[in-house]
């Protein structure tokens, strides 16, 4: 029921930024959201799994059959540190550039988004916190999603 729960507020906070292509000013730089995600080990963790997860799920682990994932894994630590507050400071391409050609659609960014949720939860990190992790991805659908 949990997970439920989980996809139905990925798949809103989805469909918001789906629709919302207006530029906010990003919000005041805090660590708070950085601390409950377990900083730098504990994103580390829960990004670990999220991409085992990602790699067994049927609906998207094709996207991935040529990425290092080794460059991944830590590109994506590095940009959940990054949009959470933390130390970092993300080295990676824009979304917009490292998926051109994916062929993208809504229901594979939402597996994704889901996938992350399911890492998080078993991770342990709280509902609140993985939501606003999910919440300060949305934005990105736009520059992501090309089908």
């Amino acid at each position: 029921m949990k997970r439920l729960v989980y996809a139905a507020l990925v798949c809103a906070s989805l469909s918001l930024a789906g629709g919302a292509r207006a530029q906010t000013p990003p919000p005041a730089r805090s660590a708070e959201l950085y601390e409950q995600l377990g900083q730098k080990e504990g994103i580390r963790h829960f990004t670990h799994r999220f991409l085992s997860i990602v790699l067994a799920d049927e609906r998207i682990k094709g996207k991935f059959e040529d990425a290092n994932i080794d460059r991944l894994e830590g590109l994506l630590a590095e940009q959940f540190c990054d949009l959470s507050g933390g130390p970092c400071q993300y080295s990676g391409r824009d979304m917009g550039t490292a998926h051109r050609g994916k062929d993208i659609n809504t229901a594979q960014f939402n597996a994704l988004a889901e996938d992350l949720q399911i890492a998080m939860e078993e991770a342990g990190i709280r509902t609140a916190a993985s939501n606003q992790l999910i919440a300060k991805l949305a934005p990105m659908y736009h520059q992501v999603v090309t089908k």
